[in-house]
């Protein structure tokens, strides 16, 4: 009866080994995930309008260059979030690429934008770059860059 004792309990040990010793998600992958994440879900709350998500993932010190050529900051940003007031049927981010180096990010990718301008359907693409900074367990962006890709696609 001790014999199975012993077999039950180093079978056990071993289960508990291999589950310990299970490959982790390394922390670059991880920050990828995160970012992304972060991306994708300011994307969608913005057309929502949920200023509160966007305040939470701004650094104090956000700095954005817009396709205009123009600068804004945090308090920018937060305005033209609260005020935009296009109708997008979708917008869909392509082709994103994210590089952690440390407690940073940057972020590449394509936004394409459907919807209906001065009463005609329009599409428009935009390349970004983001940059993200992990600070206190969580990825504020502190810069983001967005250009226009061409005409109308």
């Amino acid at each position: 009866m001790r014999f199975a004792g012993y077999v039950l309990c180093w079978g056990l040990a071993m289960t508990c080994a291999a589950v310990a010793s299970a490959p982790q998600q390394p922390p670059v992958e991880a920050g990828q995930q995160a970012v992304i994440e972060l991306e994708r879900a300011w994307n969608e709350v913005f057309y929502a309008k949920d200023i509160a998500f966007i305040e939470g993932v701004l650094a104090d010190e956000f700095t954005a260059t817009y396709d205009d050529g123009s600068r804004g900051d945090r308090a920018r940003e937060l305005a033209l979030s609260t005020e935009f007031n296009q109708q997008v049927e979708s917008a869909v981010q392509e082709d994103v690429t994210v590089k952690v180096y440390g407690e940073t990010a940057v972020v590449w990718f394509t936004l394409r934008l459907v919807g209906i301008r001065q009463g005609e359907r329009a599409e428009v693409a935009f390349r970004y770059t983001d940059v993200w900074v992990k600070r206190g367990g969580s990825w504020l962006c502190v810069s983001t860059q967005s250009t226009r890709v061409g005409g109308a696609v």
